[in-house]
């Protein structure tokens, strides 16, 4: 059995919890993230609907092409 698949697959899950670590720290300061046109925020009394939809569409994108060129074989 080969150890070195589990080695670099340990790699990639580590760099993913950095890179979403430092996304909980700055997400705040992003200035777009969650205030795109299409998100929805409704405010009604005590009732308050928030549902980023095209911020959730816009990183999902990013993601889908980061992973593919991550994780793409040769």
């Amino acid at each position: 059995m080969e150890i070195q698949p589990m080695g670099k697959m340990l790699i990639a899950l580590g760099v993913f919890m950095v890179i979403a670590g430092m996304l909980m720290v700055f997400a705040p300061k992003l200035p777009y993230i969650g205030k795109l046109p299409g998100d929805i925020f409704i405010k009604r009394g005590n009732f308050t609907l928030y549902f980023p939809i095209t911020s959730s569409i816009l990183i999902s994108i990013i993601l889908t092409i980061i992973l593919s060129f991550v994780l793409s074989k040769k």
